[in-house]
């Protein structure tokens, strides 16, 4: 199997690893980079089948996991902080679940445990598709579904970023993506024990906000936060605000002690150049 395309987004300090959902790429993570390098070493890749990643060999949630892994290793094989999208938050999960030992903290954006049965079925549906089709229909169809309302009307760019996302990528790898995705099975939630954070758009539809609130439940000690006018591409549809979530997260762990979540300790917004609450 061919290893993944890494990219190196730049900063220094402790890496962070940031892993795209399905029909992304390290580009999904593009406007986070911009304000978290000042504070990480940034590392993205494409998964397999994705973006510049080969289709090659099996593809599947386990293989993502070792692949993510492989990723650690090349860059250095400590402990390392991560953020998932979507898919991607899958992978984290199961990873953090495995290796408790090489993760710091997880950042999980548009999070879902694993699909519903009716999802199951419409991912193999939509790998048949884009098989006997191309990614045309399917990019239009996301875009229609999967942003929100005030994306649509108000930020254009956004739209035009997720259509061109699922445009470019190779139709074979995204239905084996969309055929791994459909056969995972939730992580055990029960030995993540790290810090993290849960962010849902109030428009998510594809993991709508209750799904998010009840696998921050079952994460000990996990934050949620809820994003207005956002549908499931927060990377993208709310940077700004998920930049601010993710710049306070992580400056509550750069504190010497962490208190309890229903007393934790302040951090001044005022500390975090270029945010407003």
């Amino acid at each position: 199997m061919e290893k993944p395309v890494i990219e190196e987004l730049g900063g220094k300090g402790e890496t962070l690893v940031l892993v795209h959902g399905l029909g992304g790429t390290t580009s999904t993570w593009y406007p986070q980079a911009q304000v978290l390098k000042r504070d990480f070493r940034l590392v993205s890749y494409d998964l397999a089948g994705s973006g510049r990643s080969a289709a090659t060999g099996d593809i599947s949630i386990a293989r993502h996991v070792e692949d993510l892994l492989d990723v650690i290793r090349q860059v250095g094989g400590t402990k390392v902080h991560l953020a998932g999208h979507s898919m991607g938050t899958i992978i984290c999960q199961h990873f953090a679940a495995q290796h408790p030992e090489l993760v710091v903290s997880l950042a999980l954006l548009g999070p879902f445990p694993e699909p519903p049965e009716a999802a199951r079925a419409a991912l193999r549906d939509r790998a048949a598709k884009a098989r006997a089709e191309g990614m045309r229909g399917i990019a239009d169809a996301i875009v229609a579904g999967g942003t929100s309302d005030d994306t649509k009307t108000n930020q254009p760019a956004a739209l035009a970023f997720v259509r061109e996302s699922i445009m470019a990528q190779p139709p074979e790898g995204y239905a084996r993506n969309c055929e791994a995705l459909a056969e995972v099975t939730s992580a055990d939630l029960a030995v993540i024990a790290c810090p993290t954070l849960l962010v849902t758009g109030d428009q998510d539809r594809t993991a709508p906000p209750d799904v998010g609130r009840a696998l921050a439940s079952a994460i000990k000690g996990a934050e949620f936060k809820l994003l207005e006018g956002c549908g499931h591409w927060p990377t993208i549809e709310r940077a700004k605000q998920v930049n601010y979530a993710l710049s306070l997260f992580y400056a509550r762990l750069r504190q010497p002690r962490q208190a309890p979540a229903e007393t934790q300790a302040h951090v001044d917004p005022a500390a975090i150049p270029g945010f407003q609450p």
